[in-house]
Parts: C-alpha cells; sequence; structure tokens
C-alpha cells in the first residue's frame, strides 16, 4: 500500500519518489516585502564637439561639478563611482574619395553611480546633480542596505510553505508524514527593487519620490519520509 501511495504522489508532483517507505518531495517558497532603506542612482554626462578634445572636456568639466555637488551633499567617496567613460565620433552621410564615411564631430560621455543611503536627501540630491552637470539619467532603485534578516525570514517562511503542502499532500494521499530527508537551499534574491526610467530631464526643487516596498524572496526543497 504505502508503494501505491508514493506512486500517487509522485504523479501528483511530477516528481519521482525513491526510499524505503516512500518519500514526498516538495518545493517551498517564501517572500518578506519591506520599504526600502537605500537608493542606488545611475547618471552621467554626455556631450559633442567638432574636436574630440573639446567633447571630453566638457564631459571632464561636468563630471567634476556633479562630483562636487555629491561631497558637498554629505555623500561619502565609497557610494560614489564613475565608469563607462567612451569617445566616439560621429558621422555624417557623406565619404570620403576612398569609400570612408566622414568624420563630423565627437560624442563623448560618463556614468556615475550613487549609492544614496539617506532617502530623505534623494529628491533634492537629484535636483541638484542635474542642475551642475548631470544631463543623462539612467535609472533610479531601491533596496536595503543589510537584507540579511529579510533573506533569513524569508528561508524560514519557504520551509513552512514547504512543509505546509508536504502535510497537505500526505493528508489527501492518507499517509503519514516522516522527518525530513533532505532539505535543499534554492535560490535566495536579493531585495527586488522599484525600478524607475526618468521620462525628461526637467525636475523640479525637489523630485518626489515614491519608495514602496522591495521583495526578497527564497525557495527550498524538502524532501519527506512517509511515516511507517
Amino acid at each position: 500500500m504505502k508503494t501505491f501511495h508514493s506512486l500517487v504522489l509522485a504523479a501528483a508532483l511530477a516528481i519521482p519518489t525513491f526510499g524505503f517507505g516512500g518519500e514526498i518531495v516538495v518545493n517551498g517558497q517564501g517572500s518578506v516585502e519591506q520599504v526600502p532603506d537605500m537608493a542606488t542612482i545611475t547618471l552621467g554626462s554626455q556631450f559633442a564637439a567638432k574636436q574630440a578634445g573639446d567633447a571630453l572636456d566638457q564631459v571632464s568639466e561636468a563630471t567634476a561639478a556633479v562630483l562636487e555637488t555629491l561631497t558637498e551633499m554629505g555623500l561619502e567617496p565609497r557610494d560614489i563611482q564613475t565608469s563607462g567613460l567612451y569617445l566616439n565620433p560621429v558621422y555624417d552621410d557623406s565619404y570620403t574619395r576612398h569609400g570612408a564615411r566622414n568624420i563630423r564631430g565627437y560624442s563623448a560621455g560618463n556614468t556615475v553611480h550613487i549609492l544614496v543611503r539617506d532617502l530623505d536627501k534623494l529628491g533634492v540630491l537629484l535636483n541638484e546633480v542635474v542642475e551642475n552637470g548631470a544631463n543623462t539619467f539612467n535609472g533610479l532603485s531601491f533596496g536595503l542596505q543589510d537584507a540579511t534578516d529579510a533573506k533569513n525570514e524569508a528561508r524560514r517562511r519557504a520551509v513552512a510553505d514547504a512543509r505546509a503542502k508536504a502535510e497537505l499532500y500526505a493528508e489527501a494521499a492518507g499517509v503519514s508524514l516522516g522527518k525530513i530527508v533532505e532539505l535543499k537551499d534554492g535560490s535566495t534574491s536579493a531585495p527586488q527593487p522599484v525600478f524607475m526610467k526618468a521620462a525628461a530631464m526637467e525636475m523640479a526643487d525637489s523630485v518626489p519620490i515614491a519608495e514602496g516596498e522591495v521583495s526578497t524572496s527564497a525557495r527550498v526543497t524538502i524532501t519527506f519520509e512517509i511515516a511507517e
């Protein structure tokens, strides 16, 4: 009879069961929603000029102004990172006598990643950096500075979810749930942020920000023994 119950459960779960006395294998998922306590901003500067050096100079000047603004607002150096510096030729539709496209100028740009730990400053900070050099805005995301507690609570909820499923299946099949034979830790996600794109760079004195919540999730796979 135990073998019959194991086969029924395997068909229902689409997972084979093996082992003496039969087993129940279930997946569990848990999630935790919290108000974020940090934000990450990605913005930068982009300019075009006839000469490559002029384009780079404008980008350098704008980036320096942004960094100075961030320092004046109390951000720490560890929370500011520049990346993605580029310089590219800008072509027109004409060609040289050798078949190459003519260059009519150069485009240069740079990106600054900013971690904001005090969300009360966020709206003012966005406005200040735009007024002082930034002319591209690539996104704003929210998260948690320390997600350890959220991840652990998500794991607890995932285990509880798996056990509840196993108990339900065991009751439906008319068997008793035994001890845990195996527990596999699945993926545990970092807090998934709310993500916003800027449609324009025209901002008020303090940009309105809706922080919402971030979700941290975890998955587990647990094998239960079917009791004698």
